[in-house]
């Protein structure tokens, strides 16, 4: 049969026309609602960032910087909780005026989440042919409305330092060989140890040379804080990182952990270590099997978000804005919905699956676990099953993505060092 005409000239300009205007309309409509979402009575007030200065003038005055307590309404007491190392971070910036460090600290966690969100999506871009500009603006707009962001931004988290220093080491950094491999996930546990687990997902996924360094630069920093400040981190690695009572009431909603599930069952009372233990255990072991299958198919997103879901899961204390995970979670799964078979009835339903789950979890995470609702400050009972979905939503779901999230490629059996394929160069953001 003769081939069909082109369209002509007029055709396709109105055509990219039409597109151009239907682009510039969602990110103007997006750019509208975000905002919505940061209105007052739902922020923080850079509540967190406060209690950060505060105690840094405490220590700065010469008292030690673990005795620093304030009242809170709902946790009863708040204390400064990070280790020595975060404080000399956070000391300086205790010498400007506080609506600078707020200004700062907003900045800086909007530039971490448009440069972090434009390593997620190149890949996609150029994989499929998406257009660039459009692509990002938008997802940078879409992660600016997830609670954790917001959460992080209103509160004056760093968790966005986190992020750029793990998503730099794991994601360019460690599947390239780089010499520097491992600094970025070792600072980030000297930190905060949250991200410690990245380390134990290095030495599951046999890259010894990266968790070697990760483990020197997370101890040298450490060491570090010890010489300028020898007697709160004696006190902090000896009593205070045990006390758990220091980090707030675990049976709060907004703890959206295994231990946290577990607290809201026993409120007042603590749950049982040996069940919790358990869970952790199971839950450990099952994601970490499957982030090393990703990593040792050349998926590295998937493996260090599949980590980064299990560190929520297993931390005894992780609060909303700690979950960033789930938004490398979605890209994950639009890539699945992107190159899901089309052809075939069983590619057919495995795309409808995973767009399923693409907009399901990424409505939870918009509306969130506590931005809308006040929990009081009660102890907590989880006596419906509709209150127990609503307040462990963030565990329910992590633990569904744990089990459910697609692993691109094969598993090899070749050594972490056999160089990349060109394939496996096309799964790194250029």
């Amino acid at each position: 049969m003769p081939a069909e005409p082109a369209a002509p000239p007029a055709v396709r300009n109105e055509d990219s026309g039409s597109r151009r205007l239907r682009r510039i309309v969602t990110v103007l409509a997006l750019a509208a609602v975000v905002p919505a979402l940061y209105l007052p009575g739902r922020v923080h007030d850079f509540f967190d960032l406060k209690i950060y200065m505060r105690a840094m003038e405490w220590w700065a005055s010469g008292r030690p910087l673990y005795d620093y307590v304030q009242p809170d309404r709902v946790q009863g007491e708040l204390y400064f909780t990070y280790p020595p190392f975060t404080a000399l971070l956070l000391r300086p910036f205790a010498l400007l005026p506080l609506g600078v460090t707020q200004a700062i600290f907003t900045v800086a966690t909007v530039v971490g989440v448009v440069v972090t969100t434009r390593w997620l999506l190149l890949p996609l871009v150029e994989r499929h042919g998406l257009p660039r500009v459009f692509t990002v603006t938008v997802g940078v707009l879409l992660v600016l409305s997830v609670e954790s962001t917001r959460e992080t931004i209103t509160f004056g988290q760093i968790n966005m330092l986190l992020v750029v220093l793990i998503l730099a080491d794991l994601l360019f950094a460690v599947p390239r060989g780089s010499k520097w491999a491992g600094v970025g996930v070792g600072l980030a546990t000297a930190l905060k140890l949250f991200p410690g687990l990245f380390i134990v997902y290095l030495l599951a996924a046999r890259r010894w040379r990266a968790a070697a360094v990760a483990s020197g630069a997370a101890a040298a920093a450490t060491l570090l804080a010890a010489a300028v400040a020898p007697g709160d981190s004696w006190r902090f690695w000896t009593h205070e990182l045990w006390s758990t009572e220091r980090v707030g009431r675990t049976d709060y909603t907004g703890n959206q952990s295994l231990f946290g599930l577990l607290s809201r069952f026993t409120a007042p009372d603590r749950p049982s270590q040996v069940l919790w233990l358990a869970l952790v255990a199971v839950v450990a072991g099952f994601g970490l099997w499957r982030a090393v299958r990703a990593a040792r198919s050349g998926d590295h997103l998937t493996g260090l978000t599949l980590t980064g879901l299990v560190a929520a899961l297993v931390s005894p204390i992780t609060w909303t804005h700690h979950i960033y995970w789930f938004v490398p979670a979605v890209v994950v799964l639009v890539g699945a919905v992107l190159d899901a078979d089309r052809g075939t009835a069983a590619g057919r339903r495995r795309r409808r699956w995973y767009l399923a789950l693409t907009v399901g979890t990424w409505l939870l995470i918009t509306y969130g676990v506590v931005t809308f609702q006040d929990w009081g400050v009660s102890p907590v009972r989880t006596d419906s099953p509709a209150d127990f979905l609503v307040r462990n939503m963030y565990v329910l779901l992590s633990v569904v993505l744990v089990a459910a999230l697609p692993i691109r490629g094969t598993p090899r059996t070749a050594s972490p060092r056999t160089p990349r394929t060109a394939d496996e160069s096309d799964r790194s953001p250029e």
